[in-house]
């Protein structure tokens, strides 16, 4: 499967943004999909988890009651809904996928798409 991400941009801190990811190539809603993100010289970092269905989300601690993720199957895209950012929300965002039910931080995904770059000033 190939993902694309995009909806990155520049947003003032307490802002909102909402990142899409687009599929092609398989069937998307046999993929559980993921965001992670990379600020500038730190390690990938898991953001929230969707189950192949939708009916299922994780998220990590930090991100839990401001970002949201959801999916639409008929228009093979995961979306990531990010309100009241901060300038440490500052990084890339990429969508990840794995041929299973469910997925999670530890997750080995086989699919990555490129990433989407997300500003936050303060």
């Amino acid at each position: 499967v190939q993902l694309q991400a995009c909806g990155g941009g520049l947003v003032q801190a307490g802002g909102s943004l909402r990142l899409s990811c687009a599929a092609s190539g398989r069937t998307f809603s046999m993929y559980a999909m993921a965001w992670f993100r990379q600020a500038p010289g730190k390690e990938r970092d898991f953001v929230a988890a969707i189950s192949r269905g939708g009916s299922s989300t994780y998220y990590a601690d930090s991100r839990k009651g401001r970002f949201i993720i959801s999916r639409d199957n008929a228009k093979n895209t995961v979306y990531l809904q990010m309100n009241s950012l901060k300038p440490e929300d500052t990084a890339v965002y990429s969508c990840a996928a794995e041929p299973a039910v469910m997925a999670g931080a530890k997750t080995d995904y086989d699919y990555w798409g490129q990433g989407t770059l997300v500003t936050v000033s303060s």
